[in-house]
């Protein structure tokens, strides 16, 4: 009798359990339908109207991305919160540019710069030829901000005038690649890293193997370090129409000027050229309302910011006669770490990248593709997915061309070097074309924890591969086997599609990082130019004329359910938090060390991969 009540009352505890979890489940859904509508009531609103005579402000937050790609929880808090986007789209700010200078009601065009807190030299010079077309339809750009970092400024140069307040500075310190090695520490712990890889300058594994920069790396860096400075210097000095030095010196004299000037970096940048004006906000916003009128309402000149002028420019259009059906060129982009499967924000899923391009394949409305590559690499599988599609597009008829933005350097090179032509900019980063595989033996920490590890296997490859035992020859030979063969796959591909004899890729390769000038100089770069350069170089390929196509930006389908439930998933960055500030949010974000390695998750163990970002461009 006690066993039949105990299962009866295993039963209806179960049975409550499960009344008590649909019950749970229910109330959150409620309220996170009840949010998302409160949350899409905000997104909401008429358009809004772009009155005559108004300034443009070009005001781009967080990082300079080619495809918003933020994780939906953050988008959620940054919207609930009403923070800035911490991401910025380049052809957003491109396109409210292009759009300005045609448009009779935009007076001109102000950038605010100082919310900008991540950008590439390549980017930056994208958005810099829009700043200069806008120029030339003949309306002003006037740049203004508090203090100007080395990314702000470039940018800031390439107006008509570039405006200082008393107490900022212009911060430009030059370009530098700086990493922590760890061998001493992981001896200490007694953490073995057995290291195979191919070529002296794959330098992604000298952190887990010495204590100090390798003489190779040394010398690889420095190159590509100052042909980028370089592009800097040369393209400050043209959009002030200063001495070609101009840039380099402000920064060699900086400690001896600035003690002359008493401290004052305002000073000493208008004395050296780099600013035009040194004014305070208020100064500012009634210098620039004596030409387009004040707004008493909000303390400032009349302005719209590109969000609110793109929203009005469409709802505009979306008004006008359908025009002819124009041919479409498609936009994929492959931005971050590339990862084998599907990825995670942030990164670029073999998979997910993969299954767009077939669908660009296997669309008749499309002509031609391109693929937008700003990533430094990371799975040789998911990177071998994506270059096998570009192959099929190519079979298909349908030509595809690469552009290359601030990074395509390992596997972002791999996924590039199948296309029909490669554009890049002089200052992009590529190459770096080898690849390494990384295993590591924890027995030595366990043993003095007191953990051993024993036991029997059929071969003598069963259990070889456990972090928990020492890592036999046998296994190492193999391991190095696999290595040198994907490394020749990588070189052979190279050589075959840049039609380059494979001794002369094995010897550029190495796993040396390239500036993309280097690159096109050695064959491994077709064009410079940026992303419109590389679509009507894929029309043409197509044979449409350049003005007889659109582009369709392909990005992955999420079902509205999946975006909501992510948003409650438990994965909201601490860095996403209202009012933290910036400073702990980037220190939080940099310290994720788990987040830092989530991109190793190839199959074999076998990356592409480049820590080839410089400081300075605040990456």
């Amino acid at each position: 009798m006690s066993e039949k009540q105990s299962f009866l009352g295993r039963l209806l505890n179960f049975a409550w359990r499960f009344v008590v979890g649909v019950y749970k489940f229910v109330t959150v859904m409620i309220f996170v339908v009840i949010v998302a509508f409160i949350w899409m009531g905000f997104q909401g609103g008429p358009p809004p109207k772009v009155d005559s005579n108004i300034a443009l402000v070009i005001a781009p937050t967080g990082e300079l991305v080619e495809q918003l790609d933020r994780d939906p929880s953050r988008v959620f808090l940054e919207d609930i919160a009403g923070d800035m986007p911490s991401q910025t789209l380049l052809r957003d700010l491109i396109e409210a540019l292009e759009e300005g200078a045609n448009d009779p009601r935009i007076k001109l065009a102000v950038l605010k710069l100082d919310g900008l807190t991540s950008a590439g030299l390549p980017q930056l010079e994208e958005l810099g030829e829009a700043v200069h077309r806008f120029r030339d339809a003949g309306k002003k750009v006037v740049a203004y901000s508090p203090s100007y970092e080395q990314e702000h400024y470039y940018l800031a140069a390439q107006a008509d005038e570039v405006v200082l307040d008393p107490m900022g500075m212009v911060s430009v310190e030059g370009f530098s690649s700086y990493n922590n090695y760890f061998k001493d520490a992981l001896d200490k712990l007694g953490v073995q890293v057995n290291v195979f890889r191919v070529g002296e300058y794959k330098s992604a594994v000298e952190p887990f193997t010495r204590n100090d920069m390798s003489p190779e790396s040394r010398a690889a860096n420095q190159k590509w370090l100052g042909d980028l400075w370089t592009e800097y210097g040369a393209s400050v000095a043209e959009g002030r129409g200063l001495p070609e030095t101009a840039v380099d010196n402000y920064v060699k004299n900086f400690a001896a000027e600035i003690q002359k000037f008493q401290g004052d970096g305002a000073a000493y940048a208008k004395s050296a050229g780099l600013v035009t004006q040194i004014e305070t906000l208020g100064q500012f916003r009634k210098r620039i309302g004596a030409i387009v009128g004040f707004d008493d309402e909000h303390g400032s000149f009349r302005q719209i910011n590109q969000h609110d002028y793109l929203h009005a420019i469409h709802h505009e259009q979306s008004k006008q006669p359908a025009a002819k059906p124009a041919n479409k060129i498609a936009l994929v982009v492959v931005q971050g770490e590339i990862v084998d499967g599907e990825g995670q924000p942030g990164q670029a899923g073999g998979d997910t990248i993969s299954d767009l391009l077939d669908q660009a394949r296997r669309d008749d409305d499309i002509a031609a593709v391109v693929l937008r590559v700003d990533s430094p690499g990371g799975s040789v599988w998911a990177s071998e997915q994506i270059r096998r599609e570009v192959q099929e597009l190519r079979a298909s008829g349908k030509p595809v061309v690469a552009s290359m933005s601030s990074v395509a350097a390992s596997g972002g090179y791999w996924v590039s070097m199948a296309a029909n032509q490669i554009w890049a900019h002089a200052s992009t980063i590529t190459g770096s074309i080898g690849i390494f595989g990384l295993v590591p033996n924890l027995n030595k920490p366990l043993e003095k924890l007191g953990i051993h590890t024993d036991g029997v296997g059929t071969t003598t490859l069963a259990g070889a591969f456990r972090m928990d035992r020492p890592l036999s020859p046998e296994v190492g030979s193999i391991i190095q086997a696999q290595i040198n063969k994907g490394y020749h796959d990588f070189i052979s591909g190279v050589a075959a599609a840049r039609k380059l004899p494979i001794e002369k890729v094995d010897q550029l390769a190495r796993g040396r990082v390239w500036s993309g000038n280097d690159a096109h100089a050695l064959g491994l770069v077709d064009e410079f130019g940026g992303l419109e350069d590389a679509a009507d170089a894929a029309a043409k390929f197509a044979g449409i004329d350049a003005e007889d196509y659109v582009i369709e930006e392909m990005q992955p389908e999420h079902n509205f359910t999946s975006k909501l439930l992510s948003s409650f998933s438990g994965s909201i960055h601490l860095s996403a938090v209202p009012g933290l500030p910036q400073w702990a949010q980037r220190v939080l974000e940099k310290a994720d060390v788990a987040a830092d390695l989530r991109w190793m998750n190839d199959p074999r163990g076998m990356y592409a991969f480049c820590f080839c970002t410089p400081s300075g461009t605040a990456r």
